[in-house]
């Protein structure tokens, strides 16, 4: 005999009143649970949470109450998913907001001002708790989305511009300035700027400016060879052959992120350059991989976590009604990391 068909459940059919019926609570204080855990004394949360698991109950965030008041997500945009600078601070924001039982949603813009309009448009359609940005630039529709929303609003990596509200991060020319220091430090007189994509990632044109000014400064001759593409250890490469092509007598190279450094470091084993002696090598971001290089490489480090654990501290500070000064900075620097490439 032929069994009926199963058919799966809708997560429609649970609704917040079953929940409450089965926690014994009323829809209410579910409907607050959901909204303000802290709110719900520890035994009615424990009873909820029992309920929710038992019924695999899924709450319509935008629904109601819930949609009033803004819902448990926070919005972040990001430029690039496969950018690990970017990965440690949402890592560290996601671990910070799940004690508010809030929960991230990742947007990426790949450095496209237009794409980010859209992504804001869509993220405030969701009544978010909070908005998070990355940088200071973006388009004159975002910023007039932004700029009377009840929420916080966060511009996150980048210090130096008219903000939105608040902004957590640090001055990147600062850190091209840093670099070139340390290379003139290092005796080197013939310096280079290696970049990528610096037509559209505004902040490693910031580093880019600030290497040139302060090796200027310094009376070290500094030049810059960029590439389009996204950066990378192939791009790296490539860049170093244009560069020796170009500039023969270079002796110290900065490079706009790790990965263009690691490709540096890469062509100049294949082509038998000893590094640090005839070329000194510098990057930004201090990844995984930049202590176990080749030699190890010097880098300057962001500190991407705590950018990540301010911006959830902040959205905690709103979020229990604790008033934060309008246009907040906070700088949260970097650090030079010097090793064996320079």
């Amino acid at each position: 005999m032929r069994k009926p068909p199963r058919h799966r459940r809708k997560m429609q059919s649970v609704t917040m009143s079953d929940v409450a019926e089965l926690a014994n609570v009323s829809p209410s204080t579910v409907s607050l649970f959901l909204r303000k855990p802290e709110a719900v004394s520890a035994t009615a949360s424990q009873a909820i949470s029992r309920a929710i698991d038992k019924l695999n109950y899924v709450p319509n965030l935008m629904a109601g109450g819930l949609a009033a008041a803004s819902s448990r997500a926070v919005s972040i945009l990001v430029p690039s998913v496969r950018n690990a600078f970017f990965a440690e601070t949402v890592s560290s924001m996601q671990t910070a907001l799940k004690k508010q039982r809030l929960q991230l949603i990742l947007g990426h813009t790949e450095y496209d001002e237009q794409e980010e309009e859209e992504l804001v448009r869509m993220a405030l359609s969701w009544a978010p708790a909070a908005i998070v940005l990355t940088g200071l630039s973006h388009s004159a529709a975002t910023r007039r989305l932004l700029a009377n929303v009840a929420i916080p609003v966060i511009e996150i990596w980048e210090l130096g511009g008219p903000q939105i509200d608040a902004a957590i991060g640090f001055h990147h020319d600062q850190v091209g300035i840093a670099a070139a220091e340390h290379l003139v430090r290092q005796g080197r007189r013939n310096l280079l700027f290696l970049g990528a994509r610096m037509h559209q990632d505004r902040r490693a044109r910031q580093r880019c400016n600030g290497f040139l000014q302060a090796a200027r400064a310094a009376g070290a001759a500094a030049k810059v060879v960029e590439h389009p593409d996204t950066a990378s250890a192939e791009i790296g490469s490539m860049l170093l052959a244009e560069a020796l092509r170009l500039h023969p007598e270079t002796d110290g190279i900065a490079c706009s992120n790790d990965h263009i450094a690691l490709g540096v470091l890469f062509a100049c084993e294949r082509q038998k350059i000893a590094v640090p002696d005839r070329l000194a090598v510098i990057g930004f971001g201090d990844l995984s991989f930049s202590a176990a290089c080749n030699p190890p490489l010097t880098t300057i480090r962001p500190s991407g976590d705590l950018i990540g654990r301010e911006a959830a501290r902040l959205i905690e500070e709103h979020l229990h009604g604790e008033k934060a000064d309008t246009h907040r900075t906070i700088d949260t620097r970097f650090t030079l990391q010097h090793r064996r490439s320079s």
